[in-house]
C-alpha cells in the first residue's frame, strides 16, 4: 500500500514543481505584476483550483523553498559542533547562505529574479516576511539548545536580531566583515546572558 502514497506524492511534488517554475518564466519574462494566477496556471497546464491547493499565492509561487529556509536554521542550532555557540553558528550559517547567492548570481537567470524581487515592494516585503516568520521556530531550538523555557526573551531577542542580521549583512560592500562586527555583538550579549551557550 505504500506505493500508491509514494505515486501521489511524487505527482504532488511534481505539479507544485511545474507551477513554481512556470511562475518564475513568467515573472521573468513578462515582469510580476503583469502575471496573473490564471497564466501560471494554465502554463502549468492545471486548475487555478489546483494552484491554489500548492500555493498560497503569485508571492508564494517566487519562494516556494521556505520550509527548507526554516529547517536548516534550525539545523544549524542544533546540529553545530561543540564548542561553537548559537551566534557563531548562526553567523557561519548566514554566511554561508551569502557564500551559495554569490555563486548564484553568475547565472543571469538568477540575477534577474534578485532584480525582479529588489524592484517588487510585494515581493520585498513578502522575502522579509517569509524569512523572519522563521523566528518563532529558531526561538524554540535555541530555548531548547540552553535549556532555556520556551518563551526565554533572551533566546527570542538572539532569533530576532540574528535574522535582522541578515539583512545588513546582504547589503554591506563587505559581508563577511558586517557578519563579524554584526555577530561580535551579539556573541557578546548572548555570552552575557547563557555563558557557553
Amino acid at each position: 500500500m505504500t506505493e500508491p502514497t509514494g505515486r501521489r506524492e511524487r505527482k504532488k511534488a511534481q505539479t507544485r514543481q511545474s507551477l513554481a517554475d512556470a511562475a518564475l518564466e513568467l515573472f521573468l519574462d513578462r515582469g510580476y505584476d503583469q502575471v496573473g494566477v490564471k497564466d501560471i496556471a494554465d502554463a502549468a497546464d492545471v486548475s487555478v483550483t489546483t494552484l491554489f491547493k500548492h500555493f498560497t499565492g503569485k508571492e508564494a509561487l517566487v519562494f516556494d523553498q521556505a520550509d527548507d529556509l526554516e529547517a536548516a536554521l534550525v539545523a544549524a542550532v542544533r546540529d553545530r559542533t561543540p564548542g561553537t555557540s548559537i551566534p557563531q553558528a548562526l553567523r557561519e550559517h548566514i554566511l554561508l547562505k551569502q557564500t551559495e547567492l554569490a555563486v548564484h548570481d553568475t547565472d543571469p537567470r538568477f540575477a534577474d529574479f534578485t532584480r525582479m524581487v529588489q524592484e517588487t515592494p510585494a515581493l520585498r516585503d513578502y522575502a522579509h516576511r517569509m524569512w523572519t516568520r522563521h523566528e518563532a521556530a529558531l526561538a524554540r531550538a535555541i530555548a531548547e539548545a540552553v535549556g532555556a523555557p520556551e518563551d526565554d526573551v533572551s533566546c527570542a531577542a538572539l532569533a530576532h536580531f540574528a535574522l535582522e542580521a541578515r539583512g545588513l549583512i546582504r547589503r554591506h560592500a563587505e559581508p563577511r566583515r558586517a557578519a563579524d562586527e554584526a555577530f561580535a555583538l551579539l556573541e557578546h550579549g548572548w555570552a552575557a546572558a547563557h555563558p557557553g551557550g
